[in-house]
């Protein structure tokens, strides 16, 4: 008699399929992420505070991309999954003059914040802090000054910093729009 375990459905394991596993590839990344804001939202019920998360993620590939989402959960990580995935849909494209810079002058409005981005000269870098830092160097943007002009919310000062770069026109598109020539306008 053999002493060897069987299922109790009386088959043994394909060993062989086993053998032959090989985990998924995970796919790279196409967007770096940044975290702009982690927020507890409390709701309260008659028995007791629920609390949840929302996250804001800024995303970007550095070449002229980048999109904003949020997203809400009862856990910080999933908040932040959510909101990656939200971001990666509102991507867009931001003209850039020779990778480094915006084409001209604007103002982003968002609620109450206002943000301003001028364009600088090679060399300057990044004078920005907080979400609109993050929002222009996931963006691609090497060299800019910007300024904060009314409320300094995280999230609206992101959006705001968005709407700003989505306003810029290079000089072909412009040049375009009016049915002249590049030399024209310049």
């Amino acid at each position: 008699m053999e002493n060897k375990k069987q299922d109790p459905r009386g088959t043994q394991p394909d060993k062989k399929k086993r053998r032959n596993f090989q985990p998924r590839q995970r796919q790279p990344k196409l967007y770096d992420e940044e975290v702009v804001n982690i927020g507890r939202v409390t709701k309260v019920t008659k028995g007791g505070r629920r609390f949840r998360f929302s996250a804001t993620v800024v995303v970007g590939d550095r070449k002229g991309k980048v999109g904003i989402g949020t997203g809400k959960a009862n856990e910080v990580p999933d908040a932040i999954k959510k909101a990656v995935q939200a971001a990666t849909k509102n991507v867009v494209e931001v003209s850039l003059v020779d990778q480094r810079t915006i084409p001209h002058e604007a103002i982003g409005v968002r609620g109450a914040s206002k943000v301003m981005l001028k364009p600088a000269l090679k060399g300057t870098g990044v004078k920005a802090g907080g979400p609109v830092r993050s929002v222009l160097e996931l963006a691609g943007v090497k060299d800019i000054l910007s300024k904060s002009l009314g409320s300094n919310t995280k999230i609206n000062m992101a959006y705001a910093t968005l709407e700003a770069l989505k306003s810029q026109k290079t000089v072909e598109e412009v040049a375009k729009l009016r049915g002249k020539k590049v030399e024209e306008i310049l």
